[in-house]
């Protein structure tokens, strides 16, 4: 029998399209399998990556033609740390909430880190209504010691105060160069203001007494200011100081039109609109009320201009600067133009006036000094008053003793 006839070439011919068939199915399982690698490795380490990695390196997107059901993987991704949320607002019975008292004075001390400027520019700041709250504190005096070091008699000061917080502040102005301290259970203690050295007779004095203006009247609570230093003592208690400071209708800075004063008044001070009509003269020691204090620390037009640049050649300006300012402001009317604290000019120790130790203090001395100098004007509020000084200077450190002896009988304190 004979084997059917195969045409030449025609087994190839079979054989090339088995073999296209097959390269297309393995050309699609290898595109399968990266495609499913790919997914499934980019889904397990896609949350362990850096987010700017994952934006740099997006995977592939596959493009079947019919859609495929999501990759699951076998490893799920850690979870996201919780969302940090802020606290719930307090309660109003939780919070801190401001009082009243909070803007009236200071809650940090005395100490602070200002410059003059920068501490005149603060204190000259005022409340412009003149009513106030009716639970305002009570208005306090404030005592400004313009010392050097140690005050002597520190111990009939601190009788004079004890017991009478609510009436009186207290601000020291010391040497920048005194490192001493008083007790702490001293009025004193901790209040010393930052200080700058001062001199005898030098404008350096007026810089320190606008000082301690200025850091007192950061205390919205104080309303009358009082100019001390360390020779100085009270000649009758608190209570009826404070009672005859608030109750009067005047400020008591000396300032008087003497023969003697005037032959300090230069031309200088005339060419900048201080007439020798208005110049003054009378003792630094004042006692003034609060708005006119702000006028003396917020004055740009006499004191820098005129008093403080040195140019009219003329020392101790402490003695004419606040006493002409009431006079070159027209403040005269509020003033009684005497002070509160009695000197003896009449036995004058050289620049000094008459000064006492321990032999000399007497109960009648202090009953004396409280009358006043015979050239004073010794009226309170338009009629006579029985008391004409509140305080008395020059007093020596051994007088401590005595003093302490005279106060509850005599002051009344201690």
């Amino acid at each position: 029998m004979k084997k059917p006839m195969t045409a030449p070439g025609s087994g190839s011919v079979a054989v090339v399209p088995l073999l296209l068939v097959f390269c297309l199915a393995y050309m699609l399982g290898l595109m399968s399998s990266t495609t499913f690698q790919n997914l499934y490795i980019y889904n397990i380490l896609s949350p362990l990556l850096p987010a700017a990695s994952r934006l740099q390196s997006p995977p592939p997107s596959p493009s079947p033609p019919s859609p495929l059901p999501e990759a699951v993987p076998c490893i799920l991704p850690p979870s996201s740390p919780p969302e940090q949320r802020p606290p719930p607002p307090s309660t109003p019975s939780e919070e801190r909430r401001m009082a009243f008292t909070d803007f009236l004075a200071p809650s940090a001390g005395v100490m602070h880190s200002m410059t003059d400027e920068e501490l005149l520019w603060r204190a000259s700041m005022a409340p412009r209504m003149k009513t106030m709250p009716k639970h305002f504190v009570a208005p306090k005096i404030a005592f400004l010691f313009l010392v050097r070091g140690d005050l002597p008699l520190r111990l009939l000061w601190d009788k004079f105060f004890q017991g009478h917080e609510e009436m009186y502040s207290i601000y020291v102005h010391a040497s920048p160069g005194y490192t001493g301290s008083p007790p702490p259970d001293s009025p004193f203690y901790g209040r010393m203001i930052p200080s700058q050295r001062t001199m005898w007779g030098h404008i350096n004095l007026l810089d320190a007494e606008r000082r301690l203006l200025g850091n007192a009247l950061l205390d919205l609570s104080n309303a009358h200011f009082a100019l001390f230093s360390e020779s100085c003592i009270p000649l009758l208690d608190l209570p009826a100081v404070h009672a005859y400071v608030a109750g009067a209708n005047t400020n008591f800075v000396d300032s008087v039109d003497r023969v003697d004063s005037r032959v300090r008044h230069r031309p200088y001070f005339a060419e900048h609109n201080i007439s020798l009509a208005q110049w003054r003269k009378g003792d630094q020691w004042f006692m003034m009320d609060r708005d006119f204090a702000l006028e003396v620390i917020s004055d740009e037009t006499y004191y820098g201009p005129v008093f403080r640049n040195g140019k009219h050649g003329v020392g101790h300006m402490e003695e004419h600067y606040i006493p002409t300012l009431v006079n070159v402001l027209g403040l005269g009317d509020r003033n009684a133009d005497r002070p509160l604290m009695y000197s003896d000019w009449r036995h004058a120790q050289g620049p000094h006036p008459k000064s006492y130790n321990g032999s000399v203090i007497t109960e009648e001395l202090i009953k004396e000094m409280r009358r006043g100098l015979p050239s004073w004007n010794c009226s309170y509020n338009g009629e006579v008053a029985e008391f004409c000084a509140l305080f008395a200077r020059k007093f020596k450190p051994d007088a401590l003793g005595p003093l302490l002896e005279l106060a509850p009988k005599v002051m009344g304190f201690g």
